[in-house]
Formats: C-alpha cells, structure tokens, sequence
C-alpha cells in the first residue's frame, strides 16, 4: 500500500517579522517605520491577512494526507517528492521561487491578500482550497504546464528559471560574447546582457523591455512553449554588431552563447545569489527546459 498524498505549503517571511528580526523589538520597528511614514498596524494587518491564509489552508488538507511545511529560505534544502501537491501561500514571485524545484507536482498559487498582488500564478483564494484539493485528487482540476526556460552549460551545468534568465557580466556592467541562433546567424556583441523569458515571465521584466522596444504583441502567451529573447543596451563598435537583439525561440530552438569576457553568470528569476559561471571560451546554450510548472489554474 502506496503512502497517502502530502500537501507541502510553501511561504515566506512577513515583512513585519523579517523587520523586528533586523531591528529586535516591535517598539524598534515601530519607530523605524514611523520615519520613513508608514505605520505598525499597517504590517500587522497583513501579517494577519497571511497568518489566516496559512491557517485555512492548512485545515484545508484532508486529514488523511501527510504534511510538509516550507519557508522559502530552505526550498533548496526541502526534499519535495514526486506524490506532493504543493500549495504556495504568498505573491506570484513565491511560485517562481518554488517552481526550479518541482518535477511535475501540482502546484497551486494562493494569494493571502488579493488585490495587492497581480494574481498571475497565484490565482486562488485560501476559502476555496479545500474544494479544488478534491477536484484534484478527483481529477476534475485544470492543470495548465507552464514552459520553464534554462541555461546549459558546455560543462554540464544547468539552471532553470520560470520567468526568465539573465545572462550577463555579475556587476550589470559590459559583456562580452559572440551570440548565435538558431538559423545559423552569428553576432560578436558587448551589451549589458541577454535575457530569455517564457510566456509567463511575458508578464515581468520581458513585458517591460518589450514596452520599451514596442515590441509588446511580439511575446508568447502564457502557456506557449515559445521564449522570447532580449540583448540589453547592445553597444556598437568595429568589432561588435546591434543587428542580433530581440527574437522569439520556436519550440526546440536555443540562443548559444560563446562567452568572450572574463566569466559571465546566468540567474533566473531574479535571484542573483542562485547562478551559474561561465568563464572565457565556454559556451551557454538558452532553451526551453525540460520541466514544466503544472500549476493548477
């Protein structure tokens, strides 16, 4: 006999804990956050908002399931295992967070305070949890596998990311490299970076340069397996070219990536202290990855 299911909540800090964490005492946080014009009650209201969230969401787990409870802090210590259903109690960056972690485990997106997150991958209410916990075990829930980008390496290193990944000098500054295609098209470049992002970081940062650039229609949907790609501040010199710096991936295609600084990194998701180094001469392939995000929508 298999074991029972196992519902892992996934959360974060408060911003009032994590402050009296930094500052020791409420009355030190209270005086911190009167000189900068804000007010105690102000995070104490949310800090509820996510204590009852984490509350309903817990007594939402049948009683016969196992539990697992995990602090975004330790996701990549947690071992999550292949029969868990994960529900992510926090903003939409929480699922991003979480999602590099999971091989094809639902995955469902609560918003402990709708109306102050966008409400992207976190799309449920803590009160209705319960009812799509039996909807899922039922096989009556929607399932929607969000395309996850990742880079490789040329020494067998990978890094996924659900929104999107940066692939640049570690200080922002000049990077040097030679970009190519897939239709064979070759570019030497030295711009501020390179960006990949999938259809649901089309949201994010993509969404923004692509506003910049005007280019907004051009980027895949949220569920597409498609990637779009962006060179940031390409710099034009008698050895590096601006031609090559906005595209999309069809399914299959990769960006390469022959690093000719010093070492470059990749990061995804925002989360620089997670990367991987590339140094002179080695190349960095950006596609599609392998794993998906099944979030439950």
């Amino acid at each position: 006999m298999g074991l029972p299911p196992r519902g892992v909540v996934v959360h974060r800090a408060s911003e009032l804990s994590e402050l009296v964490d930094r500052h020791g005492t409420r009355g030190q946080v209270e005086f911190f956050l009167r000189t900068r014009g804000r007010t105690l009650a102000e995070l104490q209201l949310r800090q509820d908002a996510l204590d009852d969230a984490l509350r309903t969401v817990s007594a939402a787990i049948p009683a016969d399931w196992r539990r697992g409870w995990v602090e975004r802090g330790d996701l990549s210590r947690f071992d999550f295992e292949p029969g868990d259903v994960v529900l992510v109690v926090g903003p939409d960056g929480l699922v991003a967070n979480t999602a590099k972690y999971l091989h094809d485990q639902p995955l469902v997106g609560v918003d402990p305070e709708p109306g102050r997150n966008p409400g992207v991958l976190v799309r449920h209410r803590a009160a209705g949890v319960a009812s799509l916990l039996a909807d899922l075990l039922g096989g009556r829930a929607a399932v929607q596998a969000r395309t996850m980008v990742r880079a490789t390496a040329d020494d067998g290193a990978v890094l996924d990311a659900l929104n999107d990944i940066y692939l640049g000098d570690a200080g922002h500054q000049s990077a040097r490299y030679r970009l190519q295609l897939a239709d064979g098209r070759v570019e030497a470049q030295s711009s501020s970076g390179l960006i990949v992002a999938t259809g649901t970081g089309a949201t994010g940062w993509a969404a923004s340069i692509a506003r910049e650039r005007g280019a907004r229609s051009g980027l895949p949907g949220e569920a597409s397996a498609h990637l779009a790609w962006f060179v940031r501040e390409a710099w034009p010199s008698p050895l590096t070219g601006t031609d090559l710096t906005v595209g999309l991936l069809a399914e299959g295609e990769g960006v390469e990536v022959l690093v000719q600084s010093d070492a470059l990194v990749a990061f995804g998701d925002g989360l620089e202290a997670d990367r991987l180094q590339a140094n002179w001469g080695q190349t960095v392939r950006l596609h599609a990855s392998p794993r998906r995000l099944q979030l439950v929508v």
